[in-house]
Protein backbone atom coordinates (compact mmCIF):
# COMPACT_ATOMS: atom_id res chain seq x y z
CA UNK A 1 0.00 0.00 0.00
CA UNK A 2 2.95 2.13 0.72
CA UNK A 3 4.38 1.63 -2.85
CA UNK A 4 1.29 1.87 -4.64
CA UNK A 5 1.05 5.57 -2.29
CA UNK A 6 4.28 6.86 -3.44
CA UNK A 7 3.55 5.79 -7.08
CA UNK A 8 0.08 7.07 -7.09
CA UNK A 9 1.90 10.84 -5.49
CA UNK A 10 4.58 10.90 -8.43
CA UNK A 11 2.14 10.26 -11.39
CA UNK A 12 -0.43 13.03 -9.76
CA UNK A 13 2.69 15.19 -9.42
CA UNK A 14 3.66 14.51 -13.45
CA UNK A 15 0.16 15.07 -14.46
CA UNK A 16 -0.39 18.22 -12.87
CA UNK A 17 2.90 19.29 -14.14
CA UNK A 18 2.39 18.18 -17.88
CA UNK A 19 -0.71 19.59 -17.82
CA UNK A 20 -0.29 23.07 -16.39
CA UNK A 21 2.56 23.00 -19.24
CA UNK A 22 -0.27 22.92 -21.84
CA UNK A 23 -2.70 24.72 -19.84
CA UNK A 24 -3.14 27.48 -16.82
CA UNK A 25 -3.86 25.85 -13.41
CA UNK A 26 -7.16 23.10 -13.37
CA UNK A 27 -8.83 24.65 -10.21
CA UNK A 28 -12.53 25.92 -9.42
CA UNK A 29 -13.74 27.29 -6.13
CA UNK A 30 -17.38 26.30 -5.52
CA UNK A 31 -19.08 26.99 -2.27
CA UNK A 32 -16.90 25.94 0.34
CA UNK A 33 -14.55 24.02 -1.88
CA UNK A 34 -11.31 24.27 -3.88
CA UNK A 35 -11.78 21.33 -6.61
CA UNK A 36 -8.97 20.57 -8.14
CA UNK A 37 -9.17 18.49 -12.06
CA UNK A 38 -7.22 17.08 -14.47
CA UNK A 39 -8.15 14.52 -17.17
CA UNK A 40 -5.08 13.16 -18.97
CA UNK A 41 -4.18 9.97 -21.53
CA UNK A 42 -3.87 7.04 -19.58
CA UNK A 43 -0.16 6.29 -21.18
CA UNK A 44 1.20 8.52 -18.49
CA UNK A 45 1.02 6.46 -16.02
CA UNK A 46 4.05 3.82 -15.69
CA UNK A 47 2.77 0.29 -15.89
CA UNK A 48 3.86 -0.25 -11.94
CA UNK A 49 1.40 2.63 -11.32
CA UNK A 50 -1.28 1.68 -12.99
CA UNK A 51 -0.96 -1.97 -12.23
CA UNK A 52 -1.02 -0.93 -8.57
CA UNK A 53 -3.92 1.00 -8.83
CA UNK A 54 -5.83 -1.30 -10.99
CA UNK A 55 -5.77 0.87 -13.89
CA UNK A 56 -6.03 0.02 -17.30
CA UNK A 57 -3.14 1.45 -19.47
CA UNK A 58 -4.33 1.99 -22.97
CA UNK A 59 -3.37 5.02 -25.27
CA UNK A 60 -7.34 5.60 -25.77
CA UNK A 61 -8.21 5.51 -22.55
CA UNK A 62 -7.95 8.67 -20.36
CA UNK A 63 -7.72 9.23 -16.29
CA UNK A 64 -10.20 11.93 -14.79
CA UNK A 65 -8.87 12.66 -11.37
CA UNK A 66 -10.77 15.13 -9.01
CA UNK A 67 -9.59 16.42 -5.22
CA UNK A 68 -12.10 17.86 -3.36
CA UNK A 69 -10.41 20.22 -0.80
CA UNK A 70 -11.90 22.59 2.26
CA UNK A 71 -11.11 26.01 1.09
CA UNK A 72 -10.27 27.17 4.59
CA UNK A 73 -8.43 24.14 5.84
CA UNK A 74 -7.30 23.03 2.51
CA UNK A 75 -7.74 19.27 4.20
CA UNK A 76 -9.06 16.40 1.79
CA UNK A 77 -12.82 16.06 1.94
CA UNK A 78 -14.38 13.23 1.66
CA UNK A 79 -17.22 13.29 -1.52
CA UNK A 80 -19.50 11.20 -3.69
CA UNK A 81 -18.85 12.41 -7.71
CA UNK A 82 -20.86 11.36 -10.57
CA UNK A 83 -20.66 12.59 -13.78
CA UNK A 84 -20.92 12.62 -17.82
CA UNK A 85 -18.50 13.41 -20.41
CA UNK A 86 -19.69 14.54 -23.74
CA UNK A 87 -18.37 15.14 -27.26
CA UNK A 88 -19.05 17.65 -29.80
CA UNK A 89 -20.65 15.16 -31.48
CA UNK A 90 -23.47 15.25 -28.43
CA UNK A 91 -22.27 11.41 -27.64
CA UNK A 92 -22.19 10.63 -23.86
CA UNK A 93 -20.37 9.00 -21.78
CA UNK A 94 -20.77 7.76 -18.08
CA UNK A 95 -18.20 8.59 -15.64
CA UNK A 96 -17.77 5.74 -11.95
CA UNK A 97 -15.68 7.63 -10.05
CA UNK A 98 -13.44 5.04 -7.27
CA UNK A 99 -12.32 6.93 -4.25
CA UNK A 100 -8.51 6.27 -3.54
CA UNK A 101 -7.06 7.75 -0.01
CA UNK A 102 -3.71 8.21 0.16
CA UNK A 103 -2.12 10.08 3.59
CA UNK A 104 -4.34 12.52 4.56
CA UNK A 105 -5.11 13.01 0.73
CA UNK A 106 -8.10 11.52 -0.97
CA UNK A 107 -8.22 11.29 -4.88
CA UNK A 108 -11.30 10.40 -7.14
CA UNK A 109 -10.40 8.48 -9.86
CA UNK A 110 -12.41 7.60 -13.07
CA UNK A 111 -11.75 5.97 -16.66
CA UNK A 112 -13.12 6.56 -19.83
CA UNK A 113 -12.16 5.39 -23.69
CA UNK A 114 -11.77 8.14 -26.16
CA UNK A 115 -10.10 9.17 -29.64
CA UNK A 116 -7.59 11.56 -30.33
CA UNK A 117 -8.22 15.04 -30.59
CA UNK A 118 -11.51 14.34 -28.75
CA UNK A 119 -13.01 17.49 -27.02
CA UNK A 120 -15.35 16.50 -24.36
CA UNK A 121 -17.25 18.80 -21.51
CA UNK A 122 -17.21 16.91 -18.36
CA UNK A 123 -20.49 17.58 -16.41
CA UNK A 124 -19.88 16.35 -12.67
CA UNK A 125 -21.90 16.31 -9.28
CA UNK A 126 -20.18 16.59 -6.26
CA UNK A 127 -21.81 15.76 -3.21
CA UNK A 128 -21.29 15.47 0.45
CA UNK A 129 -23.91 15.62 2.99
CA UNK A 130 -26.77 18.20 2.25
CA UNK A 131 -23.55 20.03 0.48
CA UNK A 132 -23.87 19.84 -3.67
CA UNK A 133 -21.92 21.19 -6.25
CA UNK A 134 -21.84 21.15 -10.10
CA UNK A 135 -18.77 21.43 -11.86
CA UNK A 136 -17.75 21.83 -15.87
CA UNK A 137 -15.08 21.61 -17.21
CA UNK A 138 -14.19 21.40 -21.19
CA UNK A 139 -11.16 19.27 -22.69
CA UNK A 140 -9.20 17.87 -25.88
CA UNK A 141 -7.74 14.54 -25.45
CA UNK A 142 -4.55 13.32 -27.29
CA UNK A 143 -3.73 10.13 -28.02
CA UNK A 144 -0.22 10.74 -28.21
Amino acid sequence: MRKLSLMLKGVMILAVFLMQAAQAEQKKTLGNWDIHYIAFNSTFLTPDVARAANLSRNKTNAIINISVLDSQSQQAQQVVISGIARNLLGQQRELTFREIKDGDAIYYIAVMPFRNEEQFRFSLDIRQGNQRQQLSFDQKLYTE
